[in-house]
């Protein structure tokens, strides 16, 4: 605001040079193009060059630096909390990246075990299986064994009743108990 202040006093000064001036004018021409005036031109373009260079240094350019170097440092401010928010986003990035990849981890180990109780519970499951598949076909040998010796007892007893009654009535005399079970014990083997 100064400045502009300055500018106004400039321009009042040469409002004051132009009627200096003016006599030059009347003669007729242009007084620049007038070589008995460029002495005096040239003096007072020095001393309004060294004025204006002089106003612009000390008032002027000050203002404008200053200006300059506020907005200089306004935008080093801005850049550096630019920087920091990056930064802080980067942080999170990789907080966000770690936690994903833990839970990962976590939920592998986590079926891994499952699996593990699952293969296990299977195991176990199958033994029992085969253990009770095991026993019930014992048991049922076993008794298919007894049935088979309980029916060959059985024909046994039931061949050595035909021989006796057989024998009986063809020979009119009942044969010795042993006699019959020597002969079935006999036909026995021969078909075995």
């Amino acid at each position: 605001m100064r400045w502009v202040n300055h500018c106004l006093r400039w321009t009042a000064g040469a409002s004051l040079l132009t009627a200096s001036v003016g006599p030059a004018l009347a003669e007729g021409g242009l007084p620049q193009l007038n070589p008995a005036v460029f002495s005096p031109q040239l003096i007072w373009l020095a001393i309004s060059f060294v004025v204006l260079f002089f106003l612009m240094s000390k008032l002027a350019l000050p203002d404008i630096s200053a200006t300059l170097t506020a907005r200089q440092q306004r935008l080093d401010g801005d850049l550096a909390a630019a920087e920091k928010l990056r930064a802080e986003a980067e942080a999170a990035i990789a907080g966000y990246k770690k936690s994903i990849s833990d839970a990962r981890a976590a939920a592998q180990a986590q079926m891994k075990e499952v699996s593990a109780s699952i293969q296990a519970e299977s195991a176990r499951r199958e033994a029992a299986f085969a253990s009770e598949i095991n026993a019930r076909t014992k048991a049922a040998e076993q008794a298919i064994g007894a049935a088979k010796e309980k029916a060959s007892a059985d024909i046994r007893a039931m061949a050595g009743e035909a021989t006796r009654q057989l024998v009986t009535r063809l020979s009119g005399a009942e044969p010795a108990a042993s006699d019959i079970a020597s002969a079935v014990e006999a036909a026995g083997r021969e078909k075995a």
